[in-house]
Parts: C-alpha cells; structure tokens; sequence
C-alpha cells in the first residue's frame, strides 16, 4: 500500500515485490527495519535499496515476461529476484565474490532458477550473452553510462541507471532508438553507491561488520 501511495502503479512490480521476503537480504541485526522504506548495509560498503527506489527502477524497465535482463550490482540478490519473477531469464554482475556468493544462497533457497550471476567487472556489461532486452544497474556512473552498458542493449531495450551529474545523482532511462540514438528521461534524485572498475580486492572484501540471516 505504501508502494501504491508513492506512485507505484504496475501491478505486475508490486506483486513481485511481495513474493520476494525482504527481511532475508537484511543483516541479522537490522531484521526490525527489513520493511521500512530505507537503503541498509550489507557489508562491503554496499547496501540494499530502499523498497521504493527498487520498485521505481523495475517499473521503469518495463519488463515483459520474455525479456532478458542484465544486472548490474547483484549486491544482496534483492533487486534480483524481484527481476526473476518478472522475465524469462537475468543476468547478474557482482564485483564483490562475498555477496555474490551469499546472494546465491537466497537464489537457491528462494527457488529461482532463471537467474545466472557471476563475479566480474559490471562496467564491461556481459559480452557473451549480449544483447539484453532490459538493463538495470545499482550503482551511479560518473557522468554517462558505460558505453558497453549502451552497446549491449538491444534496439528498442531499456537501460536504468544512476548518473551523477554537478554533484547531485539522478535516476535516468535510456532507450534505444537507434544504434547510437536514445530516449533519455531523468526520473528522480537517487543516492546510490559508485559503479567502480574491476573485481574488487581483498581488502575491500576483508571489513564486514553485518551478519546476514542464515
């Protein structure tokens, strides 16, 4: 009702958003907040988007349930199985081996089986399985999208992703009119942690002070 009141509208989003348990992404001991409308850590200097900004970003996309969808920052596994139970088949990159391997665990136990995530560098978007229907990204980008994001997506497909332009994130849409000409809509102001290069190094991994639910 929540999701309804801000805006919400796509029955489709909002049922998958209810088949998906939040409070099992979340850190043990914030389970009190799992359904607040607020971001949360999950370690490694990331966290889980807010309800609200999960459910724009995937109405945004407007997915069909043929669709092929990449995912960039699987983080928690969250976002992704709210895609899982909206399209054919998602493709998912994590930088961070930990959380993907924990995000896996919730993939497994939620019996989704039409998911395939690896751990790799989200910037170089996932060549071998290009082109993608639809393009989510958790993490802002300076400036403009990769270009590899904008290559991989099919004509006519949409991209969703956090921009940071002047200082200030946007939430902005691309879709692909043309091979090299886009729609692009600016959505709402987002807080989002930085899409960064490469997989990310031990000692980034080493820190993580939140212990997820078994």
């Amino acid at each position: 009702m929540h999701l309804r009141a801000m805006g919400i509208a796509a029955t489709d989003v909002l049922s998958a958003m209810e088949r998906v348990p939040r409070e099992i992404f979340v850190p043990a001991q914030m389970q009190d907040q799992a359904y607040e409308d607020i971001a949360l850590p999950i370690g490694r200097g990331q966290t889980i988007s807010q309800p609200f900004v999960v459910a724009a970003m995937t109405q945004a996309l407007e997915i069909g349930d043929r669709d092929k969808v990449l995912e960039i920052g699987t983080g928690s596994g969250y976002q992704t199985c709210v895609l899982a139970h909206l399209c054919r088949r998602v493709y998912s990159i994590e930088r961070h081996k930990p959380l993907l391997l924990q995000a896996e665990k919730m993939f497994h136990r939620l019996k989704l089986h039409n998911i395939t995530a690896i751990a790799g560098d989200g910037m170089k978007g996932w060549p071998d399985q290009a082109p993608f229907d639809r393009i989510i990204c958790t993490a802002c980008a300076q400036g403009e999208p990769p270009p590899p994001l904008l290559d991989q997506l099919k004509t006519g497909g949409i991209l969703v992703i956090p921009v940071a332009t002047g200082g200030h994130q946007v939430l902005r849409r691309y879709k692909k009119e043309g091979d090299d000409t886009f729609a692009v809509k600016d959505l709402m102001p987002v807080r989002f942690v930085p899409l960064l290069p490469h997989l990310a190094t031990a000692s980034e991994n080493e820190n993580d002070d939140y212990a997820m639910p078994a």
